[in-house]
């Protein structure tokens, strides 16, 4: 029986809930979803989406160096924005991390329970052992 490995990266974010912040199982690697925390304080940083984006990318990419992964063995996101009007900023920096190595991805606006924060991303990747 395949065993479950919980990811729990020291230079990440705490989770703020009981869950853990990374999974793998097998050859994937199931990243919770991610939002602008500043791992230094374990505040969340509230700015503009760019701001926000980009933390919470940086927030993924930590994770996934912590399970042997990068942005690069990414095959899946899930986008969360408060408000559809940010998708294209949020887009530019997506594209920072992701360039020609582009996943699948949905995108949907919600309703955050912290109403100031603007973005929540996760992520699944395949990373052969």
């Amino acid at each position: 029986m395949a065993s479950i490995e919980r990811i729990f990266p020291p230079d990440s974010p705490a989770p703020r809930g009981p869950y853990s912040p990374a999974a793998v199982a097998g050859d994937f690697i199931f990243v919770s979803g991610q939002g602008p925390v500043d791992p230094a304080t374990n505040q969340l940083s509230y700015g503009d989406i760019r701001h926000e984006t980009r933390l919470t990318l940086t927030n993924l990419q930590r994770i996934l160096a912590a399970a042997g992964a990068s942005m690069a063995d990414v095959v899946k996101c899930n986008v969360y924005l408060r408000d559809g009007n940010d998708f294209a900023a949020m887009n530019e920096v997506y594209r920072e991390f992701f360039g020609d190595r582009r996943p699948a991805r949905t995108t949907v606006a919600v309703a955050f329970a912290d109403p100031l924060m603007k973005v929540e991303i996760d992520c699944i990747a395949y990373k052969p052992r």
